[in-house]
């Protein structure tokens, strides 16, 4: 096994990606001599939003996983290995990390534990006599897994390069790519556990993030998610920026607009650098008009304690930047409540941040000092205090109402998930608004019209819009094909399909005009017996209807197709006139016919 040197217990060294607890339980079974594991969803949490690359990685170890013959498990208590992948942002991650791995041992499973907390704390207690595998070394998450099923404890944590792009995956969303475009950070923060883990910034090159963003086009993905513990930061190290890797990603993406891009999570400093570039991106048909930029505080001075480097004055300068230059622009940002040296004063400046702008999206949470950082060893604010600031700038929030004012509004929305309500399925507009309509999953992974019907708190409704033009027939279409419909239209028999059935395409039945009316709307003729409306007319005349009046047929029943005739209200001019002319005829060949008899009478 190559460097297996570095799978031996105790080896290793810090950093990688930040990832959320989730677990994935592995029951391997011999088919077809390869391993048969299934997914253990009952254990798996749903990675939060808010924390950079949390899917990408586990979706790539899930496609490696299931490219080597195992599938993923439904039973925990079935599985023969659980695969546990961790978060270092806050304590509580950590802390549910470390119930699961309680659990497993309790169970006498084999474990692997993947993520922040084994490559930014190796030494955990927890984590003794326990796999794991670098965030960094995910590619060879199958050998970890492996190995441990041989019964060996495994560490595989040195940093080497950055994981290929094109490693198997499977997508939580079938429709959602989430695509890492760097790890690692170029900033110091105080509080910040991940920085430990995930190192330095390390960027993949636009050549290798294109060439993948092509791909998944390809493979029906609708929407590219790009995914950085700091995006803005992304080719500082390999002499590139963000503004040149958006434009090129974006010229990759269908005119169609059927895939949309959403740029991830961005601190202030570096998108000053490129703020004009990156409006003009974000006014790109196919990408969200969308962005998140932490905050973490409306004060400078807790800014600066916090070792943000930016002030609230330059967060300002972004999002009023970005409202002006960008049409349907919508920003989320973060609060952090609590940390150490926040005063009431400091506080009251977030809330009036907080209140200036009135953000459809604030993740807020409360301080949590993380082991090994800078903000542990300061003076913290009680947590009675912490608590009700928390609960303070909630209730601000939550007293927005966003959305108010848009009901009847007709927008234009990308379908790619289900409601956790089971019922709706869930779009974003250009502005990444959400909404939630009643529809068939057949609409995900597409995009449609929608009109909104009601607003709530956190996302509003709307209706679908159906087109219904290219289900009617243009006058003027019907005007300039009438010279080439027939007018005899024979009926249907019961084993063929009706060309008679008023469908969207037109019909060889459509209504022929006389006597030069030729106001016919639309081809609405259906076949069958009118057992209302008596026929007062014979023959191969096909005329106009009006109202409800419906066409019958002759002789039903009989072997040989028979002759469709009209009823009609009233008889025009053109109308008595054929009559007329046939009357005439009659009485020329009776007379024809009589006319020998006569004269030899006479």
């Amino acid at each position: 096994m190559e460097d297996m040197e570095d799978m031996l217990v105790g080896g290793g060294a810090p950093p990688g990606f930040r990832l959320p607890l989730m677990s994935v339980g592995l029951n391997p079974k011999r088919i077809n001599n390869k391993k048969n594991l299934k997914r253990n969803d009952h254990l798996i949490t749903t990675p939060s939003p808010d924390i950079p690359g949390t899917q990408s990685d586990s979706e790539y170890m899930a496609g490696q996983l299931s490219a080597f013959g195992y599938a993923l498990s439904d039973n925990p208590e079935e599985a023969d290995l659980w695969l546990i992948n961790t978060c270092t942002v806050k304590s509580p991650s950590q802390s549910a990390m470390d119930t699961l791995i309680v659990k497993c041992k309790s169970a006498k499973k084999p474990l692997v534990v993947a993520g922040c907390v084994p490559q930014g704390s190796r030494d955990l207690k927890e984590l003794e006599g326990v796999s794991v595998v670098g965030v960094q070394q995910i590619d060879r998450v199958v050998e970890v897994v492996e190995e441990t099923l041989k019964g060996h404890e495994v560490r595989l944590l040195n940093r080497k390069t950055l994981p290929a792009l094109d490693l198997p995956k499977v997508r939580k969303n079938n429709f959602i790519e989430i695509l890492p475009i760097n790890v690692g950070c170029l900033g110091a923060c105080t509080y910040c556990k991940t920085k430990h883990a995930r190192g330095h910034l390390g960027s993949y090159t636009i050549e290798s993030l294109v060439e993948r963003v092509r791909n998944v086009v390809a493979d029906g993905v609708k929407e590219i998610w790009i995914s950085s513990e700091d995006t803005g930061a992304y080719g500082h190290d390999i002499g590139v920026n963000l503004p040149i890797l958006l434009k090129a990603i974006v010229a990759e993406l269908p005119s169609d607009r059927s895939t949309m891009l959403r740029i991830g999570m961005t601190n202030p400093p570096f998108i000053l650098e490129h703020l004009k570039e990156i409006a003009e991106v974000l006014c790109h048909p196919c990408v969200y008009s969308f962005l998140h930029v932490p905050v973490q505080s409306g004060s400078d001075s807790v800014l600066t304690a916090m070792n943000r480097e930016y002030t609230v004055g330059k967060f300002r300068t972004v999002v009023d930047t970005l409202y002006q230059l960008v049409p349907e622009m919508q920003i989320a940002t973060d609060i952090i409540c609590g940390f150490p040296g926040e005063t009431e004063e400091d506080f009251a400046q977030t809330l009036d941040l907080i209140r200036d702008y009135k953000f459809p999206q604030v993740h807020i949470s409360q301080f949590y000092p993380r082991p090994g950082t800078p903000a542990a060893r300061m003076k913290k604010v009680p947590s009675n205090i912490v608590k009700k600031r928390s609960r303070e700038l909630t209730s601000v929030f939550e007293s927005f109402t966003p959305y108010e004012g848009i009901e009847g509004r007709v927008e234009r929305i990308w379908i790619t998930e289900i409601a956790t309500d089971g019922v709706h399925l869930v779009g974003h507009t250009k502005g990444y608004m959400q909404v939630l309509v009643s529809a068939s999953e057949t609409m995900l992974g597409t995009s449609t019209d929608v009109k909104i019907t009601s607003v709530g708190r956190w996302s509003v409704f709307g209706e679908i819009i159906i087109d219904e033009t290219p289900y009617k027939i243009k006058e003027e279409t019907l005007s300039n094909k009438m010279k080439s419909i027939p007018e005899i239209c024979l009926p249907c028999s019961a084993d063929e399909t009706c060309a008679c059935s008023g469908e969207p395409e037109p019909c060889a039945c459509s209504p022929v005009s006389f006597g030069g009316q030729n106001d016919v709307d639309e081809c609405n003729i259906s076949c069958g017996v009118d057992e209302e409306n008596n026929m007062n007319i014979t023959g191969s005349l096909l005329t106009k209807r009006k109202g409800s009046e419906k066409e019958t047929t002759e002789g039903q029943g009989s072997k040989e197709k028979q002759i469709i005739v009209g009823t009609r209200e009233k008889m025009g001019f053109v109308d008595w006139a054929l009559i007329g002319g046939m009357l005439v005829s009659f009485t020329t060949i009776v007379a024809v016919l009589l006319l020998p008899g006569l004269r030899t009478a006479l």
